[in-house]
């Protein structure tokens, strides 16, 4: 396995995302993470990725009790976040780390991000010296490379590096589907990060699953291309580019773990016959006009829809008929999705919380509505 070139104590450049772990119910399925830890550290990998929020605080628990109690800790790299909705001021964010640390059962972590940097949380996290005191921990020990998690347009972006140049390593959304969206601008913010150069850690490489089950007419382009599974593409376009340090896959069960670490084992980049597949499946996917949901679940998680409403599944449900006009669908969302338990998109009261926390800055409320055009008519 090689060193990574902006890391050295990085092996290769796959990343363990632990947003997305396999579950039983609501709790962490620890067997299955077990076995999918121990496949990736066997294959050489070592980078893991966490926040305070994922899985409603149960993924920092999950890697307390699955890695850092079964392996030393220089086996491993492990980087966490400070999320804006778990402080308030600046004598908040020290006893939040603790915390995080205790629950991950570390004593330092290796990479600490200012999560989810946009145009509405950066000024709170200047006014709180959010950054200043990430830097002490650093000086402590507590942290070794302060980076941040960013979501918005590029030229945020380029203000925050310019502002903090501290800053050592960015992690961006970027897929190929994202490449030249205009609410994303993922080949913009990548630009401005090899502008400031620094390394690029991706996140959401597939899109939350959207680019692993294609749409018929896509799935075929990809398989005329070679016998890669539509999740290779994805992850080899991410790290193809030069200024990338990691791309991080959330994975949710051992095959997925294994079909990634046969891709990024023996890393190789796209080929210009398999590019050009990747263009016609974007052009697949702009005549669909589906929802550019990534199931992160911040708004529902971090901001809990006041109307119980499942707003990752219901545009998971609209985007799966929209591609398949599946009778199964409409028949799942009355049943699964919406009822006693959750609301319905019609039950939705307006009040725009899920949208004042949305990474892709999608405009809920409306779209809400037309899923309850679709499946409630």
């Amino acid at each position: 396995m090689e060193k990574n070139r902006f890391f050295p104590e990085m092996n290769g450049n796959f990343g363990f995302g632990c947003m997305r772990l396999p579950m039983k119910g609501d709790e962490v399925d620890y067997e299955e993470f077990n076995r999918m830890i121990d496949a990736f550290i066997s294959a050489g990998f070592n980078y893991f990725d966490t926040a305070h929020g994922y899985i409603s605080g149960k993924s920092e628990i999950a890697i307390g009790e699955c890695l850092a109690k079964r392996y030393d800790r220089s086996a491993y790299l492990l980087t966490n976040k400070l999320s804006d909705g778990f402080f308030k001021t600046q004598a908040d964010i020290r006893p939040l780390f603790e915390l995080q640390l205790e629950k991950c059962g570390v004593d330092y972590f290796d990479f600490y991000l200012m999560h989810a940097q946009d145009h509405n949380n950066y000024p709170r996290y200047n006014e709180r010296k959010a950054y200043e005191t990430a830097l002490a921990f650093k000086e402590e020990g507590l942290i070794r490379h302060l980076g941040i998690s960013f979501h918005d347009k590029a030229v945020l972006l380029d203000r925050i590096l310019t502002d903090h140049p501290e800053i050592e390593v960015v992690q961006i959304q970027f897929n190929y589907l994202d490449y030249e969206d205009s609410s994303v601008e993922a080949r913009k913010v990548y630009e401005v990060c090899e502008k400031h150069k620094k390394p690029v850690i991706v996140m959401e490489p597939v899109k939350g699953g959207s680019l692993v089950n294609l749409p018929a007419e896509a799935d075929s382009v990809l398989r005329n291309a070679g016998k890669g599974s539509n999740a290779s593409y994805a992850m080899r376009f991410a790290a193809s580019f030069p200024q990338m340090a990691m791309v991080i896959s959330g994975m949710s069960n051992l095959p997925q773990m294994l079909d990634n670490i046969a891709t990024m084992q023996d890393f190789r980049p796209l080929e210009e016959k398999e590019l050009q597949a990747i263009n016609r499946v974007r052009g697949v996917f702009s005549e669909l006009n589906l929802v550019p949901c990534t199931a992160c679940k911040y708004c529902i998680e971090q901001n809990q829809c006041p109307a119980g409403i499942l707003i990752p599944d219901l545009f998971a449900a609209l985007n799966s008929f929209e591609s398949f006009h599946n009778w199964n669908t409409k028949y799942y969302y009355s049943t699964v999705l919406t009822g006693s338990a959750h609301g319905k998109a019609s039950d939705c009261l307006q009040c725009g919380m899920c949208e004042g926390v949305c990474p892709q800055h999608l405009e809920i409320r409306s779209l809400l509505e037309k899923v309850a055009g679709v499946f409630e008519q």
